[in-house]
């Protein structure tokens, strides 16, 4: 552990070298501490509304004043869902006001939070919240940054990334240890930042390239939001891959519509990349092209496309109920299985069909693709943008729903349109207006290096205690002491953690209280601050 941890302090202090070699061409060069702090002026004037903090869809504890992360509502627990924990990062459009902070969130599959890191602006977002190994080691990563949606940003194709964001990695004490950014002026992009067992880092990044649209029916002083994908060595921050869409993808696969270039800076998203997986050989990749309807299989080594699946050009024949648009999230399973999210639409027509997770399996030998397993939601719902699909270890499958509020979980056999509620073992909604770009599930342990947190407050003849700590996913119990002074506190009683925040109840006055945080075998991993109540 040692090595290890003298690494990731080396790491820390050469991620300025990463901000400022990324953004070299950029006019204001951004620091490793403020990359993704900030959110980026609206172009509108508008001004998002503040996060609803007040409600009965929100948290509030008295241990953790300043954390307000939504509540989520369970609508199925079945028998057989798998045991990690669920990670979101919920964030609103900036037309609206989302329930809670914007912020990365871990929570139980009960609903409970087991770590919320809030942002300080609702121009502020995380996605692609997820554990990942760096170097044997469990990690925290997301984007950061502020996600282009109207009115407040107009100035860019809706969900992209402004300018400023970047990618942090998070050891299991919460400690950032690394930020990540783009290099050759291109964008951290919001869709994707994979780290592979070579201790690289794999992520997107967007550039607006000038160009006259006209030929595609959009404005002539136009531009192409060019899609990169990047590829650094985390040890020595050197480039190790560049491969852009422009430069290999012909505008006229798209099926984004030209002419929508002029309600968003004369930008056209013809592409909008939104993923990169890996594949059983190092040198190639899956990527997912959204507005082309297609999963690319690149060759790295010479960015040659090796096949496209679906979309104008597929070198597949899709066979029945195996077709897809605007999809999210492509996976490589096997050999021969894909995975992706299947939006099966943009948002705009009407009626929308069905949107789905959607297993395809390959046949090389005749070029074709077929139905492996779908998993649709409990009813029907149509997400207009975002999703993911997630393989368990168990062989479940876990569905983040994108543009709605669902997460769910579904034993591996999956189900149909016409009966979605085969397979379903757990479902879960977020507040109204809430999103999250993608919803995931870990096995994380988190070893906080910072104190419990504890409150008192007098009540009718007895003290409350509150007691939490934000991240433990090792407390089991909570050890009471109290005290008429801070160095004369005696054992009170001992209880079961119940929650984020457990509330102990004491008719010992103090005036002075501490709480110790117990794991499952008794032993202390946590000790509080001494508090003193005041009557």
């Amino acid at each position: 552990m040692y090595m290890l941890h003298s690494f990731f302090s080396a790491f820390l202090l050469s991620c300025s070298l990463f901000m400022l070699k990324g953004y070299a061409s950029a006019p204001n060069h951004i620091s490793c501490l403020e990359c993704g702090q900030v959110p980026y002026p609206s172009n509108t004037g508008y001004v998002t509304p503040d996060p609803i903090i007040d409600s009965p869809q929100v948290w509030s504890f008295v241990s953790e004043p300043d954390l307000h992360p939504m509540k989520v509502t369970i609508n199925k627990y079945k028998h057989g869902t798998s045991s990690g924990l669920i990670f979101l990062a919920p964030y609103a459009f900036s037309a609206d006001a989302g329930y809670g902070q914007p912020g990365s969130l871990i929570l139980d599959k009960k609903g409970n939070p087991v770590w919320f890191r809030p942002l300080s602006s609702p121009n502020l977002m995380n996605t692609d919240f997820r554990m990942q190994k760096l170097f044997g080691e469990p990690v925290l990563t997301f984007w950061q940054g502020t996600l282009a949606t109207a009115p407040a940003y107009t100035n860019a194709p809706g969900g992209s990334s402004e300018p400023g964001s970047c990618y942090f990695i998070l050891d299991n004490s919460y400690k950032v240890i690394g930020t990540v950014a783009a290099y050759n002026g291109y964008t951290s992009d919001i869709h994707e930042f994979h780290l592979t067992p070579e201790n690289t880092a794999l992520f997107l990044s967007t550039m607006s390239v000038p160009m006259d649209l006209t030929p595609y029916g959009g404005p002539q002083n136009g531009y192409v939001q060019d899609f990169a994908i990047q590829e650094i060595d985390l040890k020595t921050n050197q480039l190790l891959f560049f491969w852009n869409a422009l430069s290999h993808i012909p505008l006229s696969d798209s099926y984004s519509d030209a002419s929508s270039a002029v309600s968003t800076g004369n930008i056209w998203d013809a592409y909008h990349l939104n993923s990169i997986g890996l594949t059983n050989d190092r040198n190639k990749i899956l990527v997912s092209g959204r507005n082309t309807w297609t999963i690319y299989k690149i060759k790295k080594s010479n960015g040659k496309i090796l096949w496209r699946l679906g979309g104008k050009q597929s070198d597949f024949a899709i066979k029945k109920n195996a077709s897809f648009s605007w999809q999210h999230h492509a996976r490589f399973i096997s050999h021969n299985v894909v995975s992706l999210f299947d939006d099966n639409s943009d948002g705009s027509a009407t009626p929308e069909p069905p949107s789905h997770g959607l297993l395809l399996k390959l046949d090389f030998h005749h070029m074709t693709a077929h139905l492996h397993r779908s998993y649709y939601h409990n009813p029907n719902i149509s997400v207009g943008s975002q999703g993911s699909v997630q393989k368990l270890p168990n062989g479940n499958r876990f569905v983040g729903w994108g543009q709605s509020q669902y997460f769910s979980e579904y034993a591996q056999g999956g189900n149909t349109e016409n009966h979605p509620e085969h397979n379903l073992l757990y479902d879960a909604q977020m507040p109204s207006t809430n999103y999250s770009y993608r919803a995931y599930c870990f096995e994380w342990v988190g070893t906080p290096d910072f104190p419990p947190s504890i409150a008192v407050q007098s009540q009718n003849g007895q003290v409350l205690v509150y007691a939490s700590w934000n991240g433990s996913t090792e407390t089991a119990s909570w050890k009471l002491f109290s005290g008429r002074s801070k160095n004369d506190l005696s054992h009170v009683k001992t209880v079961d953690r119940n929650g984020f925040e457990t509330i102990i109840k004491s008719k010992k006055m103090g005036p002075y209280f501490k709480v110790e945080a117990l794991n499952d075998k008794g032993d202390v991993i946590g000790v509080s601050p001494i508090v003193q109540i005041e009557f």
